[in-house]
């Protein structure tokens, strides 16, 4: 009689039936290709497996889904009305992480890349940042299409833009903030900061990006916004 045969590999574990076939098949997805594509609900089934191992999870991750809406829904559930769908305690310890989380990773985000879309963040921004600026350095907030802080940079030549653009380029960011830290008062008559703002202004037009503003900071006054003070 010929001896049974049972899966000893990888490829033959994908190819098997049943849940533990099916889950080989589902890791194997996400390690080749990410999770990024992976639905909802095969999300909360692979979240699943960890805390119930010979069971299909699919059924009740959509059940899930069906009862309380969404995946955030179902991930900020109290713990009664998990019990009612059947979750049980390893699973509910489970479904508590993923919030946790994504909170904590959008804080070292926000750290990392604060947002400078209105005036008030920038002001905070520059409250910290131009402590150790040197005085009389121009330089270049670059920002994505959310306002949020891809690079502070120093340019040291006012008389090229081309090292900005490719920089900007680079990064792929959509908009610029000038900033520049002086110890002496602001003359927008003789300062090139202006003259070069102007020029700025009018190349990320050109280029479908914007300049927001160029920021004169000093150590006694408010910043001095040169957009709003029509200086450019």
């Amino acid at each position: 009689m010929a001896k049974p045969s049972f899966p000893t590999d990888g490829k033959n574990l994908l190819r098997g039936t049943g849940p533990q076939g099916h889950r080989m098949r589902m890791r194997h997805r996400v390690l080749s290709n990410g999770a990024e594509a992976l639905a909802d609900y095969e999300v909360l089934e692979m979240l699943l497996y960890y805390s119930i191992p010979r069971r299909d999870t699919k059924p009740l991750a959509k059940a899930l889904l069906h009862r309380f809406g969404s995946l955030a829904a179902v991930f900020g559930a109290p713990g009664p009305e998990l019990r009612a769908v059947g979750i049980n305690d390893q699973a509910m310890l489970l479904l508590k992480f993923p919030p946790v989380v994504a909170e904590r990773l959008a804080l070292a985000e926000e750290r990392l890349r604060p947002i400078l879309g209105s005036w008030d963040q920038l002001c905070s921004y520059l409250s910290a940042a131009m402590t150790s600026a040197v005085p009389e350095q121009f330089r270049l907030l670059y920002l994505d299409n959310r306002n949020r802080l891809l690079a502070d940079e120093p340019v040291d030549d006012f008389t090229t833009t081309a090292p900005i653009f490719r920089r900007a380029l680079a990064l792929q960011a959509v908009a610029l903030i000038g900033i520049q830290k002086t110890l002496s008062s602001f003359n927008a008559a003789t300062s090139p900061l202006r003259l070069f703002a102007r020029r700025l202004d009018g190349e990320t037009a050109a280029l479908s990006m914007r300049l927001h503003d160029v920021v004169v900071v000093s150590e006694r006054r408010t910043p001095l916004s040169l957009k709003q003070k029509g200086l450019f």
